[in-house]
C-alpha cells in the first residue's frame, strides 16, 4: 500500500490517471494539489521539497506541462518543471519512483515506414519538442546519477475522452459539436499514431508500480500509423457530420515538417507489461 503525489490531475492526461489510481487497491493516499497548492511554473525545489515531506509519497507522476506558448513558457512547463521536481525528490523522497509525461515530438522526422525506437537518436524540429527531450534527458541523467528512480513515457498523440483542442482532433471534435457545415483544415496527409488517453494512463501506472526499470525512456502509442484524413473522416462520420471537409487552410501545429510518426512498442511491452487496449473507433466514439 502506497501514497502517490500526482502533478497535472484535471488535465487531459493527468485526469484519466487520477481515475485509474482512484480505484488502485495499491494506493492508500492520492495526494492532487492543484496550481493554487503549488505552481509548478513558479515553484523552486524547496518549495516541492516541503510538500514531500508532507505527503511522503513513493511515487510521484506529473502529468502537467505546456503543448503551447513561447520558448520561455515551453522549456519552464516541460524542461524546468521537470529539473524542480528531481532536485526535491532526490533531496526529500529520495526512494520514491518518479513518472513524468515526454512526447513524439521528441524523435523529430522518423523515416516513412519505420517505427521510432527509444534508442534513436532524437532530432526534434519544434521548441515543443526540444522543451520534452530536455525534461527527458534531465531525467536519464538522474538515474544514472543515483539521484532519482524516475522514468519517461514519450506520448504520441493522445485521443479519447476529455481531448482538448490544442489539438487536431479536438479541434474538430469542437467544430462538429459546434454545428459547422463544412470543416476547412489544414492539410491532412501526414500519418499519426494516436493512442487513447485511458491507454496512457495505464502506462504511467505500469511505469509507477514496476518493480524494476532497467530502462528509462518508454515509448505510449498505438503502434499504428494512421493518415489524420482517416482519423478526421471517421470522427465526421460517427458524428453524423454530411458537410464537405476542406484541406489547405493555414492553423496552429507544432510538427508540420513530421510526415510520419509510428510508436515501437516492444520496451514498454517487455519491461512494463504495457500495451493499447483501446483502438481509434474507440476512442472516437469516447470524444464525441
Amino acid at each position: 500500500m502506497t501514497d502517490v503525489l500526482l502533478f497535472g490531475a484535471s488535465g487531459f492526461l493527468g485526469r484519466q490517471v487520477r481515475e485509474l489510481l482512484a480505484r488502485d487497491p495499491r494506493v492508500t493516499g492520492l495526494h492532487c494539489p492543484g496550481r493554487a497548492d503549488l505552481d509548478l511554473l513558479a515553484a523552486r525545489p524547496a518549495d516541492v521539497a516541503a510538500l514531500l515531506r508532507a505527503v511522503r509519497p513513493a511515487a510521484v507522476l506529473t502529468c502537467a506541462g505546456r503543448m503551447s506558448g513561447g520558448y520561455d513558457e515551453l522549456m519552464r512547463g516541460n524542461a524546468v518543471a521537470t529539473a524542480v521536481i528531481i532536485e526535491a525528490v532526490a533531496e526529500a523522497a529520495p526512494g520514491a519512483r518518479f513518472v513524468r509525461l515526454g512526447s513524439a515530438a521528441e524523435y523529430g522526422p522518423t523515416p516513412p515506414g519505420r517505427s521510432a525506437r527509444e534508442q534513436d537518436p532524437p532530432r526534434p524540429v519544434s521548441a515543443y519538442g526540444i522543451s520534452h527531450l530536455a525534461g527527458t534527458l534531465l531525467v536519464e541523467q538522474a538515474a544514472a546519477d543515483g539521484r532519482v528512480d524516475g522514468a519517461s513515457l514519450r506520448v504520441f498523440n493522445p485521443v479519447g475522452p476529455g481531448i482538448t483542442g490544442e489539438s487536431v482532433l479536438g479541434r474538430v471534435r469542437d467544430l462538429l459539436t459546434g454545428g459547422a457545415r463544412d470543416l476547412d483544415l489544414g492539410p491532412l496527409g501526414a500519418r499519426r499514431d494516436f493512442v487513447d488517453v485511458r491507454d496512457v494512463a495505464r502506462a504511467v501506472v505500469r511505469a509507477a508500480f514496476a518493480p524494476d526499470l532497467p530502462e528509462r525512456v518508454f515509448n505510449v502509442g498505438g503502434g499504428r500509423a494512421v493518415p489524420v484524413r482517416d482519423a478526421v473522416r471517421l470522427l465526421a462520420a460517427e458524428a453524423g457530420f454530411t458537410g464537405e471537409i476542406r484541406e489547405g487552410a493555414s492553423g496552429p501545429g507544432r510538427s508540420e515538417t513530421v510526415g510520419w510518426s509510428r510508436a515501437d512498442l516492444t520496451r514498454s511491452r517487455d519491461v512494463l507489461g504495457w500495451e493499447p487496449e483501446f483502438g481509434l473507433h474507440d476512442s472516437i466514439k469516447a470524444m464525441l
